[in-house]
């Protein structure tokens, strides 16, 4: 609950949403951080974060129902079906349970039983494919839903909405926070949705400024180079999505997963921000650009926070 004062009163100004909150997320001062490593006092974080599962992608997954019903892609009652089994997952989850869309989520038979149980627990029914098959597979196992229900098919990490959603909000929100007083924009590429719409939005009104993304020094999809195993969630997910446009992107940087998570512990520490891995990682890759002189006021964008209990 918030107020606003007009006059001599006070009005008061509630959200008509909680998802409203995670729409407008602010933008913050590494002051400690950058105290720390003798940087100029001008990094900041835009803290994307929020909801179920502490990450950008709750606010992504109601923010893609909405943009597919006012599209007329979505209609009202129908089912969702996705591939996921993760945070995108949990989030779809609860965005699907507030609009009232039944979800259907197909995922590996690997998935251990207990997060197929907790993700039932959200309501979700779960459509198993045969894990020698990969993604493809479930991909597969996807289409033959949506021939069989009628559904509609969100495929986040191959689906323009997701860019959408950060060119409506992310970009907006960042460029009005800053006023465009940047050098540089520096993302996580995962499902590719990010880099693209902000990057898109960025260029399209401040062409000076340079997008950069972050991919996991053990999984260099984007860059082309070796892709293995990493301890970054969120980023590198080992193939290029299609929602990644390289024509935005200026430079591709790659971090280690133990200085993303050293970045994070640090940013904690220094500034308070409870910053997971995905975030340390993009954190780690704007001191580099700082280091070397190539940028003085970066952004970086947060995707997901740690819990400390």
């Amino acid at each position: 609950m918030r107020f606003r004062r007009e006059g001599s009163c006070f009005v008061l100004n509630i959200h008509k949403s909680y998802y409203e909150t995670l729409y407008s997320r602010p933008v913050v001062a590494l002051s400690g951080y950058c105290a720390k490593y003798d940087l100029p006092d001008s990094l900041y974080a835009y803290l994307a974060y929020g909801g179920t599962t502490g990450s950008a992608k709750d606010a992504l997954a109601e923010g893609m129902l909405a943009l597919a019903t006012e599209k007329g892609l979505l209609q009202p009652g129908q089912t969702v079906i996705e591939c996921s089994s993760g945070s995108f997952a949990v989030a779809l989850a609860v965005a699907c349970a507030h609009s009232r869309h039944p979800l259907m989520l197909c995922m590996p038979a690997t998935v251990p039983l207990e997060r197929q149980q907790m993700l039932t627990k959200f309501g979700a029914q779960i459509v198993l494919s045969n894990y020698v098959y990969g993604r493809r597979g479930v991909e597969q196992r996807a289409q033959e839903a949506v021939e069989q229900t009628g559904g509609y098919f969100l495929n986040y990490f191959d689906n323009d909405l997701n860019a959408e959603f950060h060119r409506r909000v992310t970009g907006p929100n960042i460029a009005k926070a800053t006023g465009g007083a940047l050098d540089a924009v520096v993302a996580g590429v995962g499902s590719g949705g990010t880099i693209t719409g902000v990057g898109e939005y960025i260029k399209a009104w401040y062409p000076d400024v340079k997008v950069v993304a972050v991919e996991p020094y053990e999984s260099q999809a984007i860059g082309g180079g070796y892709i293995g195993r990493h301890n970054i969630p969120g980023l590198g997910a080992g193939f290029v999505p299609e929602n990644y446009n390289p024509y935005v992107v200026d430079t591709v940087l790659t971090v280690s997963s133990a200085d993303a998570e050293r970045a994070a512990r640090e940013v904690l520490f220094y500034d308070g921000i409870p910053a997971c891995s995905s975030a340390g990682a993009t954190l780690c890759a704007a001191t580099q650009l700082m280091g070397t002189g190539k940028c003085n006021r970066p952004l970086c964008i947060f995707a997901g926070r740690r819990t400390y209990e």
